[in-house]
């Protein structure tokens, strides 16, 4: 099983970031990558269970099950049902952490999943690069002072 894990330090409080990012549907609203997203069915989009199908800026389209919520310990889960990407059994989170010193947050987003071992270093990039820490790159210019 593959496993990744991108962190950064975000200069805006944890209250604030979460308020930006916790919506399940919202990913066009801070994620460089996606053009589109919309919740299935027309279930609220914090709903656990509830599947976003998004598009990709380019092309692509991605669906995902919001897996679990948690408005205390700002965690989000979801599970990836469908992707072009060569992988299974993928499962995601991102957490927020208060950081004390300057009331900034500390971001993380981790995923494990298992794909053929050729394309294991090609996912790492683009997983680890393109997805989680552009994300983290385009919060911390919305939230720059």
């Amino acid at each position: 099983m593959t496993m990744i894990s991108v962190s950064s330090v975000i200069d805006a409080p944890v209250a604030e970031v979460w308020a930006k990012i916790r919506d399940f549907n919202a990913l066009p609203d801070w994620h460089p990558a996606i053009a589109e997203s919309h919740v299935e069915n027309g279930e609220p989009s914090d709903r656990v269970g509830c599947v976003r199908n998004f598009t990709l800026v380019g092309d692509g389209t991605i669906r995902e099950r919001l897996l679990g919520l948690d408005d205390v310990e700002h965690v989000c889960t979801y599970s990836i049902l469908n992707s072009s990407m060569p992988v299974e059994n993928y499962v995601a989170a991102f957490r927020l952490r208060p950081v004390t010193d300057g009331d900034r947050t500390y971001a993380e987003w981790t995923a494990r999943f298992d794909c053929p071992p050729k394309e294991e270093d090609a996912l790492i990039k683009l997983i680890s690069q393109g997805v989680f820490q552009a994300g983290w790159d385009a919060l911390k210019r919305h939230f720059a002072k």
